[in-house]
């Protein structure tokens, strides 16, 4: 394998086997690092690169995380990048607020990103060095229809980057969280409505490893689609919840 043209030697990518996940893990490769890529099925893992190391998991065992970690570390050596990316989304009805979906929401998007920290932070504390990300959404950044199980995941990824990231920065490891708009995936096909600055997953995954590469705490794109919801996130709430209205459920 040619050497590094980034500073990483070996990263491990989970959610892996579409979407975002699944570029980062190949592009990383590209780029000369060991990649590990986990996903829940060994089938779809498979249809990577063969150079890729691939560690089926399902990241709301955590026992399982920490095995995988284990494993990675042996076959490949320290892991000095993370890019956790396992997750899931369904929209929500309000005539249907089921509690197991909200559940399952936060055990994979939440609980699978805190159950690999578990697993690799006391490593890259031990070492004094490291890089820990996980990929959140714009969707964290307020409440939205149809999203009330996915909003408050990504809403606590965010919440616990900027908790972890003073102490972790004093302790030689970086935190970054990757917040996306909207991307071209099999989970954002399910939305039945207009999804502006849409991106390719190719080019979400580019700028992920530019922003990792850059060590920025927050890589959140596209930036015209981020500066707006931030805009309007920051809206007194009767005149956010009147552009709600009015925008996303079109109603005068």
């Amino acid at each position: 394998m040619s050497a590094p043209t980034v500073a990483w030697k070996t990263a491990w990518v989970t959610g892996a086997s579409t979407g975002i996940g699944r570029e980062i893990a190949l592009q990383l490769l590209e780029k000369g690092v060991r990649v590990a890529a986990s996903a829940r099925t060994a089938d779809k893992l498979a249809s990577l690169d063969p150079r890729i190391l691939a560690v089926p998991l399902d990241v709301t065992d955590l026992a399982a995380c920490k095995t995988a970690a284990q494993f990675i570390e042996t076959e490949l050596g320290p892991i000095d990048l993370a890019v956790l990316g396992a997750g899931t989304y369904s929209p929500v009805s309000i005539d249907r607020l089921d509690a197991e979906l909200f559940s399952e929401m936060m055990n994979t998007n939440y609980m699978g990103v805190v159950n690999c920290l578990a697993a690799l932070a006391p490593r890259m504390l031990e070492r004094g060095t490291g890089h820990l990300s996980w990929i959140a959404s714009v969707a964290g950044f307020m409440g939205l229809p149809k999203a009330a199980a996915y909003g408050p995941s990504k809403a606590a990824l965010i919440n616990l980057a900027e908790s972890l990231y003073p102490e972790m920065k004093l302790r030689g490891v970086q935190i970054s969280v990757i917040n996306p708009g909207f991307v071209e995936t099999p989970l954002t096909a399910q939305n039945d409505f207009e999804m502006p600055f849409l991106m390719k997953a190719e080019d979400a995954a580019r700028r992920s490893i530019d922003g990792l590469s850059a060590g920025r705490f927050e890589i959140a794109y596209p930036r015209r689609f981020v500066a707006i919801l931030k805009s309007v996130r920051a809206l007194p709430y009767p005149m956010f919840f009147w552009l709600i209205k009015r925008a996303i459920l079109k109603e005068r």
